[in-house]
């Protein structure tokens, strides 16, 4: 057991980390799991979301997941699974209206308009 402060929190932190990282792993595992029992298309995408997640929490590499979900996605090519279509919302350009431009351009003006005119030096 550590004795130096510094040690104890080290410790606990990677006992945390360790319950926080067996956990996804064991999220992985059932979701591949269900997909190989019944190959769906949700089934597929939610094995993929696992393994993206993995990446995003540094568990797995980027390769690594890369590669199972190559060989998962060969496995609904062969059971007939076709990959649902991921639709991503389209980037909405913003929408200005004449009420808020006229308020920030007469907000401007009116703390232009306040400021005390600046003290010659003599």
């Amino acid at each position: 057991m550590p004795i130096i402060k510094s040690a104890i929190k080290r410790a606990k932190q990677t006992l945390k980390r360790r319950e926080r990282n067996i956990g996804i792993k064991r999220d992985i595992k059932s979701a591949v799991k269900a997909f190989m029992a019944e190959p769906s298309a949700e089934a597929l995408a939610a094995a993929h979301s696992e393994l993206d997640t993995a990446v995003k929490k540094n568990l797995l590499k980027k390769n690594t997941a890369a590669r199972r979900k190559s060989t998962l996605s060969a496995i609904a090519k062969k059971a007939g699974v076709k990959p649902e279509a991921t639709k991503k919302p389209a980037a909405k350009a913003p929408v200005k209206t004449a009420a808020k431009t006229t308020a920030k351009s007469t907000a401007t003006k009116k703390s232009a308009a306040k400021k005390p005119a600046a003290k010659e030096a003599n």
